[in-house]
């Protein structure tokens, strides 16, 4: 990969070919500090990250050369380049910068820039500072002159995922742009759902500056598929019409999830006031953002951002605003180290580009900072408080204590729902607050505050649906002449109602997944329909399942599975009672008596030995003998309920989350 970016660098070369500027920071010492030092700025300038960071620049240049400790007798310049939103423009402009003799580069704010350009101050020995190029892949050893002053996304991912795992969805789509930014974001947010034992289970790719008929397919074809949480990662300055896209075709409704990365944070923060879409279009979005502590340094920045504004200028403030500020400061404090120490600043002919001097590109331009490696060193241990917070390096070349803010978005606005850092996870606890707290402390809570999801409900969607082209369950329901309380037809959405119909759609309710299915009538509804032959539908896959007052008996079994009953049939206390009455009447005068008597009696007495207290006394050794028995089976019945309805009151937290169908019996 290398070759082939230094392959297109030495191609772009030639468009800017002899128009070198002369060195004018050369002459310079050990013993004398440069009048002044130049520094180059690197972004899109009409872009929403490049309208954030753009007057930041200018401000904290300003502020550096204001301030007598940090540079004294050495003014900083930056000299600014407009890549323009592309890649081979982007890649001109930022040869061109280093053909002017800078001794460091902020920016780019593009992650497929970043990885051109790293190799060309590679071998120039200029560190590129960026502020904004946040695809993990560029802190690999590859890139050393690389310093991000961003987070990178591999701590956003982890923060997505915790997100994910905290709502206990297995499956996400993933909705990214298919560049080095979208790519290695999503590479990372793969590792991280792993570690979580949860996966992407599509990536829908959407190729750089897609129109919104390209979105559209994407996300018709995305809708089709089961998983319901979308996790949206694209480039802010394009990514809304990913949100205007998904409301024409209503994925913006109840049962969806919309998890934006913090490019959409950027975007409403620079244009809340101006684009009242992006909030119409983004209603029920959780959205990530970088943390940034409130502080007095925080809100002296935002007083001289909006006098600025006020003046004319059009600037907008967010995490790219408060991270190119501390840039300027991050490399105007290196220089300074870097100076105190008698390095001069001075440049001198590539070697490695004399090969090919002779060529008709003319390399002569690009000259390597021969100090460049000890300026590199001097940013990499810095150590001072901006207005991010502490910029300070860890030993991979991360910025310490990365932490995002996670944002429900609704209304005319948004609010704050939790946070999450890598020292703390998930919290509602801002981070500051708990680095100074043990892990386990009980001021730490991982539990997110309310959700207001899309189509304005707090219930937790289940991030699930079956796809439009899946084929519902086919419920078969008995048409009954009798007994209609249990399931009846009816001239509602359902086609049936009753007590099953409502016992089935409340287990159905219950599943951590979604289930579509339709009931279909099973009988000519002029008279019962044959139990065992609707059970011989469902053996055969006529129907999927069948509900309604089915009575389990052996031959039914053989043919399908039943679930536990959910109400009992009295019928066989009153034939215990029959067949006692039947071997006690001709001989117990206490089973005689009129018709009205002898029926009362044998009911009281069915219903009686249930709490072993029947008044009645048996006589016939075969009426003691059916007594014996059906009291022996009343006590393991007691003794049964007793038990469930302790484990029920005591052991709650043991029971499944997957409840399985009920159905009656059959009276």
């Amino acid at each position: 990969m290398s070759s082939s970016h230094l392959a297109a660098l030495l191609l772009c070369v030639c468009i800017f070919a002899g128009g070198g500027i002369a060195d004018s920071q050369s002459g310079t010492n050990g013993l004398s500090r440069p009048t002044e030092v130049r520094i180059g700025a690197l972004f899109t300038f009409d872009s929403v990250i490049g309208r954030a960071v753009k007057p930041a620049i200018e401000l904290a240049i300003a502020d550096v050369n204001a301030d007598p400790s940090v540079l004294s007798g050495t003014r900083l310049s930056v000299l600014m380049q407009d890549t323009n939103c592309s890649g081979f423009v982007g890649t001109i402009e930022a040869l061109q910068l280093l053909a002017k003799d800078v001794i460091a580069v902020l920016g780019p704010q593009s992650s497929t820039i970043a990885h051109v350009i790293s190799h060309a101050v590679n071998e120039l020995h200029v560190p590129l500072i960026s502020f904004a190029a946040s695809d993990p892949t560029l802190s690999s050893l590859e890139y050393p002159y690389f310093v991000r002053t961003t987070l990178s996304d591999y701590y956003q991912m982890a923060a997505v995922a915790s997100i994910i795992s905290q709502y206990q969805w297995r499956e996400v789509i993933a909705i990214y742009v298919d560049d080095d930014y979208g790519r290695g974001g999503i590479t990372a947010l793969g590792d991280a759902l792993a570690k979580r034992k949860s996966k992407i289970a599509y990536k829908a790719k959407l190729p750089p500056g897609a129109g919104r008929s390209t979105i559209q397919d994407i996300l018709m074809r995305v809708n089709e598929m089961e998983s319901r949480v979308y996790v949206v990662h694209v480039n802010p300055d394009s990514g809304l019409a990913v949100f205007s896209a998904a409301k024409s075709l209503g994925m913006m409704s109840n049962g969806y999830v919309w998890i934006a990365t913090d490019w959409l944070s950027a975007v409403i923060d620079s244009s809340r006031h101006d684009n009242p879409d992006a909030m119409e279009h983004t209603q029920g979005v959780i959205m990530l953002q970088q943390h940034v502590a409130d502080s007095d340094i925080q809100h002296s920045l935002l007083r001289k951002l909006n006098n600025q504004t006020r003046e004319g200028n059009r600037s907008s403030v967010s995490s790219y605003t408060v991270h190119a500020y501390d840039s300027v400061w991050l490399v105007a404090r290196a220089i300074e180290q870097f100076l105190s120490e008698g390095n001069a600043v001075s440049f001198s002919a590539n070697q490695n580009l004399q090969p090919v001097k002779r060529s008709s590109l003319q390399l002569d331009s690009l000259r390597r900072f021969n100090n460049g490696d000890k300026l590199l060193e001097k940013v990499w241990r810095a150590n001072f408080t901006g207005v991010s917070g502490q910029v300070q390096f860890t030993l991979d070349r991360n910025l310490i204590h990365p932490a995002y803010d996670i944002l429900n978005i609704g209304g005319t606005g948004f609010r704050t729902i939790g946070y999450w850092s890598n020292f703390s996870g998930l919290s509602v606890v801002a981070p500051e607050n708990l680095h100074s707290a043990p892990p386990n402390s009980s001021t730490n809570n991982i539990q997110l505050r309310s959700v207001i999801w899309p189509g304005q409900t707090a219930e937790k969607p289940r991030g699930w649906a079956f796809p439009y082209h899946g084929k519902p369950l086919r419920i078969g329901v008995p048409l009954r002449t009798s007994y209609k309380e249990f399931v009846m037809q009816d001239n509602g959405p359902d086609g049936v109602k009753g007590f099953s119909v409502d016992v089935f759609k409340s287990a159905v309710s219950l599943l951590p997944y979604p289930v579509a299915f339709n009931f279909v009538l099973f009988g000519d509804g002029l008279k019962n329909p044959s139990y065992s032959d609707l059970v011989q539908k469902v053996s055969e896959n006529y129907f999927d399942a069948a509900i309604g007052d089915i009575t389990i008996v052996t031959n039914r079994t053989r043919l399908v599975d039943f679930t536990q009953p959910y109400t009992e049939s009295g019928l066989l206390f009153l034939f215990v009672g029959a067949v006692v009455w039947i071997l006690e009447h001709r001989t117990n005068t206490e089973f005689r008596g009129t018709p009205r008597q002898q029926i009362m009696t044998v009911c009281w007495f069915s219903f009686s030995t249930m709490f072993f207290a029947h008044r009645e006394n048996t006589s016939s050794a075969l009426g003691r003998f059916v007594l014996l028995v059906w009291l022996f089976v009343v006590l393991i019945v007691n003794s049964s309920y007793t038990a469930s309805l302790t484990s029920l009151l005591t052991v709650q937290e043991l029971t499944s989350g997957v409840k399985a169908l009920l159905i009656m019996q059959e009276l």
